[in-house]
């Protein structure tokens, strides 16, 4: 009991003078793995480096392993936390690597690709980055609904296109579903300019979706900017 409630003070509380030991070492790991990973990528590398890299990786791995078992011991509801954010952050770290280490398959190299959420284990350590957490929830209904609206105008201006442009450009938008890549493209007003409507109808049509477009942009960024500034009260 009392060998859990010490680690608990290194563990959870950053407060302490080892809380903030511990944190500042798991910190320096995930920048330091995180370099070493975009390091590996690069092509013509030495064997020495890459054995270097791989030596690396599997200390990370390791001690990254025995913080999460540590979170789970000294968590009072140890299941929260493992279904937690953070708790899922954490697992998604270090799984890969012993995904791909015990079972020998090609298409599992895939998974190494997944050692890039060790990055979001920032989120634990960084104050603004917390308020984003708080922000989310705050908006998380208006977010929903948001993108409920979106989705469904996004269909409605795919078969809208589609009616105008099929005719005269049958190769692009050959349906509504391949209607949709000009649709997303154009309501978040990125515009490469692959595929463009050239009937009169399509034009017109396009010059409202445009104006739409404007709202698809700048709601989000109101509701992000207003539960921000809640979860700072909050905090």
């Amino acid at each position: 009991m009392i060998m859990k409630k010490f680690l608990r003070s290194v563990v959870e509380d950053n407060t302490t003078k080892k809380g903030k030991v511990f944190d500042f070492i798991i910190q320096a790991l995930i920048f330091l793995s995180l370099i070493a990973f975009s390091i590996e990528t690069l092509p013509n590398l030495p064997e020495w480096i890459i054995n270097l890299l791989k030596a690396f990786e599997t200390f990370c791995i390791y001690i990254f392993l025995a913080e999460y078992v540590l979170r789970v011991f000294v968590s009072k509801k140890p299941f929260n936390y493992i279904f937690s954010f953070y708790g899922i952050i954490d697992f998604l770290a270090i799984a890969p690597y012993f995904i791909s280490s015990f079972v020998d398959l090609r298409f599992l190299r895939a998974f190494r690709i997944f050692r890039i959420f060790r990055v979001l284990k920032l989120v634990r350590y960084n104050k603004a980055i917390r308020r984003v957490t708080i922000a989310a929830k705050e908006v998380k209904e208006e977010v929903a609904l948001f993108l409920i609206a979106t989705l469904i105008l996004i269909f409605i201006v795919s078969a809208g296109i589609y009616f105008f442009e099929n005719e005269a450009q049958p190769d692009k938008f050959q349906s509504v579903f391949h209607s949709m890549w000009w649709t997303i493209v154009t309501l978040t007003t990125v515009g490469y300019g692959d595929v463009y409507p050239i009937t009169v109808g399509g034009k017109i049509f396009t010059f409202f979706i445009l104006i739409l477009g404007l709202g698809i942009v700048t709601i989000p960024a109101g509701l992000v900017a207003s539960a921000l500034s809640k979860a700072r009260e909050i905090e």
